[in-house]
């Protein structure tokens, strides 16, 4: 069978609907809701992570675009505070690491974010309704 095929053609309002499109997304995001806790991210920036899309060992100390990733997510989560957000895996996003992990068994929470850490968090909806307190009460 043969099918004839149609010209794509493009119209002057796609370009704004994919915008619409696109900030509708956004606006029903995991974390796109504020909370006097977690209020949102600051203007300029988005509670959709995508800094980094792997699965590698991510542990204290480090810094770059897998602790950002992490820390994203958390604060989706509401595990981290938004001004938390710094790509630095330090004390407060070790803590928040370790309280999510004992949150989801069978994670250890060791603050290791390992492939099955990392898989939890992308599958994870809001667990707490605002961010725990750092330093820990």
């Amino acid at each position: 069978m043969i099918r004839k095929m149609l010209p794509f053609r493009r119209t002057a309002g796609a370009p704004a609907l994919a915008a619409v499109a696109l900030a509708a997304a956004l606006a029903t995001a995991p974390g796109a809701s504020a909370d006097a806790h977690n209020p949102p991210p600051p203007p300029g920036s988005s509670p959709v992570c995508v800094f980094y899309d792997g699965d590698g060992p991510t542990f204290f100390g480090e810094r770059g675009e897998r602790v950002s990733q992490v820390q994203c997510m958390l604060a989706n989560r509401h595990y981290l505070p938004w001004s938390a957000l710094d790509g630095t895996f330090g004390p407060q996003t070790l803590l928040a690491v370790q309280r999510f992990q004992a949150d989801h068994p069978p994670l250890a929470p060791n603050g290791l974010v390992t492939p099955a850490t990392w898989s939890v968090l992308r599958h994870a909806g809001p667990s707490r309704t605002s961010p725990l307190p750092y330093p820990p009460t």
